[in-house]
C-alpha cells in the first residue's frame, strides 16, 4: 500500500514527499500569518504539476488575500489534478476553494461558496487552512463573524486540543467576548510554545489596549515587532497597534514617528494602507493629535481604489469611507453613499450607507447632523465586522462631531464612559479641556 505524505494535521498530500514539504511550509506560514506562502505553494505545484492542494491553496491565496496569482488557471489546475488520485478531503477541499471562488463580491455569509467551506470544515475540522479562510483574523476576511466565529472556533476545541495555532485562534474569540484573562492565558501559552505566532500575539495585543494596559502593552508589541515583524504577513497592523497605544498615552510624537518609519506608503500599500494607515491619520485628526496636514494623499495613492467606490464586504467599506473623509473626498463619499443604499445586504443600507452620510456631515461641517447619524450607528458597529479597537475611529468621529456641534457635556460624558471601562492619558487630558466648555454649557 502506498505511504502518502501528511500535512501538520495528519491529512493526507496526493503529491511527492517534496512538494508537500514545500506545501508543508507554505500552510505553516498561513498559521504564522508570515510573508512567502505563495511562494512555498508555487513551488510545491512546480515540483509536482498535478498536486491538486498546491493550485487550490494558490487560487486561495488569491481570492482571500488577493495575492497575485492567475485563480481560475489554479482553479483548473486543481479541478484537473483532483479527478483522480486524490481523497475525498482533498476533493471536497477543492471543491470549496472553488465555490468560493465563485462568489460574487460582496456575498454575504449565506453564499453558496461560504456554505460549502463550512460543509467542508463540519466534515474535516482538522483542515486548518480551510478554517483560516473562513475565520476573520488579521490577513484572511472570513466568511463568519461575531457569534458564528464564536461558535465554529469553540467547537473545533475537540479537533485541536491546546495545538498552538488553535489556541491562538481561541485567544482571539475569547478577547472579543471580554474574557481578558482567558485571552491572555491561550496567547501566552500559543507563544510559548511558537514566539511567532501572529494569531496570539493579535489575540494579546488587543487584550493589552481593551485594559488599559498601554505601556506594558507598547513594550511587549516593540519587542515582538523587533523580532518578527518583518517576516509577519500584514506587520504594518501590527505597527498600527503600537500606534493606539502610543496615542492612548498621549504622546503624539511617538505615533507620528511610528507612522513615518512602519506604516507611510510606500513602506505600506493595498488594503493595509487603508486599514492600518489611513484609519490611523484620520484617528488622529479626530482626537486633534496631528499637527499640520494629514498626508491623505499618499495613503490614496497607495491604496485599493475598489474598497472606496465598490467594497467588497462592510470591513472594506469602512476603511474606503474612512479614507475619503481623511482625503475630504466629499463626493466620493455621496457616491459611496448611494452604492451602498442600494447594496442587497441590509449591513450596507443600514450601517455604511449613514456612516457615509454621517461622514459627509462632518465634512460639509453640519455638526448636529453628523452627531445624530453617527451617535445611532454606535450600536451597530459590530457589523461591519472590525474589532472593538478599530470601530472606537467612529465613536471619536462621533466625539468631535459632538465638541463641534456645542455638545461638550455630551462629549465628556461619552469620554467619562470609556475611561470607566479603560484607562487612558489622552481622554483624561480632554476630559480636562472639556470640563470648563461642559459646565458653561450646563449652566447657561
Amino acid at each position: 500500500m502506498k505511504t502518502y505524505p501528511r500535512d501538520r494535521y495528519g491529512l493526507r498530500l496526493s503529491t511527492t514527499h517534496e512538494a508537500a514539504e514545500a506545501f508543508r511550509l507554505g500552510m505553516d506560514r498561513v498559521l504564522l500569518l508570515r510573508e512567502g506562502a505563495m511562494e512555498q505553494f508555487a513551488r510545491s505545484v512546480a515540483l509536482d504539476p498535478g498536486f491538486a492542494l498546491g493550485h487550490a491553496a494558490l487560487a486561495l491565496l488569491g481570492t482571500e488575500w488577493g495575492v497575485a496569482v492567475d485563480v481560475p488557471t489554479e482553479l483548473a489546475a486543481a479541478q484537473s489534478g483532483a479527478t483522480c488520485g486524490v481523497d475525498e478531503r482533498e476533493r471536497s477541499f477543492v471543491a470549496a476553494v472553488t465555490a468560493r471562488a465563485d462568489d460574487p463580491i460582496g456575498a454575504d455569509q449565506d453564499s453558496a461558496g461560504a456554505r460549502a467551506l463550512l460543509r467542508h470544515i463540519t466534515d474535516y475540522p482538522l483542515d486548518a487552512l480551510a478554517v483560516s479562510a473562513a475565520v476573520p483574523t488579521v490577513a484572511f476576511g472570513g466568511i463568519t463573524s461575531g457569534r458564528q466565529t464564536w461558535e465554529l472556533v469553540e467547537r473545533l476545541g475537540a479537533s485541536y486540543g491546546s495545538d498552538w495555532w488553535y489556541c491562538g485562534e481561541l485567544a482571539f474569540v475569547r478577547q472579543e467576548q471580554g474574557r481578558w484573562d482567558e485571552a491572555e492565558e491561550l496567547s501566552v501559552r500559543s507563544l510559548g510554545e511558537q514566539p511567532a505566532s501572529g494569531h496570539a500575539v493579535h489575540a494579546r495585543t488587543h487584550v493589552f489596549y481593551e485594559t488599559g494596559r498601554h505601556e506594558a502593552g507598547l513594550r511587549w508589541l516593540d519587542g515582538w515587532i523587533a523580532e518578527h515583524g518583518p517576516r509577519a504577513n500584514s506587520g504594518a497592523h501590527f505597527s498600527w497597534h503600537a500606534a493606539i497605544h502610543e496615542l492612548a498615552l498621549d504622546d503624539s510624537y511617538a505615533v507620528r514617528r511610528r507612522y513615518e518609519c512602519q506604516l507611510a506608503p510606500p513602506l505600506v500599500t493595498g488594503a493595509r494602507a487603508l486599514v492600518d494607515s489611513g484609519s490611523l491619520l484620520w484617528r488622529c485628526r479626530m482626537v486633534s493629535r496631528w499637527r499640520g496636514p494629514v498626508p491623505a494623499e499618499e495613503v490614496m495613492n497607495a491604496a485599493r481604489a475598489e474598497w472606496m467606490c465598490a467594497p467588497p464586504n462592510p470591513f472594506a467599506a469602512l476603511h474606503g469611507a474612512l479614507a475619503l473623509a481623511l482625503a475630504e473626498n466629499a463626493a466620493g463619499l455621496a457616491a459611496l453613499h448611494r452604492w451602498a443604499g442600494r447594496h442587497a445586504r441590509p449591513v450596507f443600507q443600514e450601517v455604511v450607507a449613514p456612516l457615509c452620510g454621517g461622514l459627509c456631515a462632518v465634512l460639509e461641517e453640519r455638526w448636529d447632523d453628523a452627531v445624530g447619524l453617527l451617535s445611532l450607528l454606535l450600536p451597530r458597529l459590530g457589523e461591519l465586522q472590525c474589532s472593538l479597537a478599530q470601530a472606537e475611529v467612529i465613536e471619536e468621529t462621533a466625539v468631535y462631531a459632538m465638541i463641534r456641534a456645542g455638545q461638550t457635556a455630551r462629549a465628556a460624558r461619552t469620554i467619562t464612559a470609556r475611561l470607566d471601562r479603560r484607562p487612558s492619558a489622552l481622554d483624561r487630558a480632554r476630559i480636562i479641556a472639556l470640563r470648563p466648555t461642559a459646565a458653561a454649557t450646563a449652566a447657561a
